[in-house]
């Protein structure tokens, strides 16, 4: 018998398991609450927030994919950053993240650090000398995401998490813009690895979801509970949807890349573009280090516009098919404005520190057909000048 590789386990979950009609979808498992067989003796299942069948089928399909030892689907990928501190930094910890994380992660850990629950220091983690200074004082957790959000730069997890491993911190990676398919960071020596599923993995803008899943047994249990205590588990019913998506992320995933590197085309060179961000690109400064770390490019497009806000402007005047919307990675090609959208949170001076500027638009490259979004793109870079 053909041993199955590991996408097809995962896109295949839970898939002819009903004993009892024979459906091949799993059903959906809507219950709150299963009953004991007597007091003190639960079934596998007794109460929807700590464990559901549903969620099951996705925990183990992400787990599966990433190479880890189990996962926890949660609520939203803010949910899964939450789980992290909550679950595997202690109070006071200290915690190195990167200078250009997204919005909604500096907010959250600046806003923890001005409590007092943590200490965080925001280093530029794609060089490895600054990375090696900040991990030189104890550090509970690394937190690290690659490509970099919008700017797409690429950190070296191998050796960030051996500069992490060494001072006795763990690493954490958000892997939200290659999905499990283009990057697995536990081979690469990751704790912990977190997604806002979202977006590649639901892919069809109608489910939020987080996820995170561990490399090692004892942090997955530690994380089960956490996510218990905390009530920051998903739905059956949000389960459901993000694996409906996930069993079609390959073919998705592939119709995404060539239809961007169709667009990086069209960007590449054209004088309305100060700078275009996109990794498969040969003068991209981590072009080789994606090359051996990921297995793909992506689909997601980062570009500075020559004019700043008022070339936004034109260039967003009249666009068809690309929606002025936050969240990536669905069907529907979208764009957004770091500045003043996914990035408004983070003060003036990190916005200027992570590189994010006025005319800085990104991109998220949709599955609509190639040669209208290369004309509607052609068309408003026309508009910029």
């Amino acid at each position: 018998m053909a041993e199955l590789g590991r996408w097809t386990q995962a896109a295949r979950g839970g898939l002819d398991t009903d004993t009892g009609r024979g459906a091949v979808v799993p059903p959906i498992y809507l219950s709150t609450n299963y009953t004991f067989l007597a007091p003190g003796e639960p079934r596998e299942h007794d109460y929807s927030r700590s464990g559901n069948p549903t969620r099951d089928v996705l925990n183990d399909a992400l787990a599966t994919l990433e190479g880890g030892a189990g996962g926890v689907s949660v609520t939203s990928g803010m949910a899964a950053v939450t789980l992290v501190v909550e679950a595997l930094v202690p109070v006071g910890g200290r915690i190195v993240a990167p200078h250009d994380a997204y919005g909604g992660t500096w907010r959250l850990f600046t806003m923890l650090a001005d409590t007092g629950r943590i200490r965080v220091d925001f280093v530029n983690l794609t060089k490895h000398d600054d990375a090696a200074r900040a991990l030189d004082e104890p550090t509970d957790l690394l937190w690290v995401e690659t490509p970099s959000n919008p700017l797409l730069r690429i950190t070296d997890i191998a050796a960030t998490a051996k500069l992490a491993h060494a001072v006795g911190a763990k690493v954490a990676v958000d892997n939200t813009f290659c999905s499990p398919l283009l990057q697995q960071p536990i081979a690469h020596g990751a704790d912990i690895v977190v997604h806002s599923t979202t977006k590649f993995i639901a892919g069809h803008s109608d489910v939020v979801g987080g996820a995170v899943i561990a490399s090692d047994a004892g942090d997955h249990e530690t994380l089960v509970h956490w996510a218990n205590a905390l009530g920051l588990t998903g739905s059956a019913f949000d389960s459901y949807l993000t694996m409906r998506g996930l069993r079609s992320l390959d073919a998705r995933l592939r119709v995404h890349a060539e239809n961007a590197e169709a667009l990086v085309d069209v960007f590449d060179g054209h004088p309305a573009v100060m700078a275009l961000h996109y990794p498969g690109l040969p003068d991209h400064p981590d072009f080789e280090l994606a090359r051996r770390q990921m297995s793909g490019h992506g689909s997601i497009i980062t570009v500075e516009l020559v004019g700043g806000r008022d070339a936004v402007s034109h260039f967003l005047d009249g666009l068809q098919i690309f929606h002025l919307a936050e969240s990536l990675g669905g069907t529907e090609s979208l764009i957004c404005h770091p500045a003043t959208m996914t990035h408004a949170a983070m003060s003036a001076a990190a916005q200027s520190a992570a590189g994010i500027g006025e005319g800085t638009l990104r991109l998220s490259v949709g599955l609509e057909g190639r040669d209208d979004l290369i004309a509607v793109i052609s068309e408003a870079l026309e508009r910029v000048g």
